[in-house]
């Protein structure tokens, strides 16, 4: 299986969490879009179909990469 450079999931998940809190105080359509184009990336890049086991495939990757000496990992 192919895996998404650790950068490639950092931003990810930074652009989702940044897109989540602009849908949650400006809830226009245009934010629905980018939130649904993130979620989008998200799952087809871990391979999943939820953003929920998204998040935590990325997170999972990124504490793999953490833990080989590879990088800094996000905290679960």
């Amino acid at each position: 299986m192919l895996m998404a450079h650790p950068s490639v999931l950092r931003e990810l998940i930074a652009r989702y969490e940044a897109q989540r809190r602009q849908c949650t105080t400006h809830g226009g359509a245009q934010e629905r879009r980018r939130m649904d184009d993130v979620v989008y990336t998200l799952c087809v890049t871990t391979g999943t179909r939820e953003i929920e086991a998204a998040l935590q495939a990325a997170r999972r990757q990124l504490g793999r990469v953490g833990r080989e000496g590879e990088g800094p990992a996000l905290p679960a």
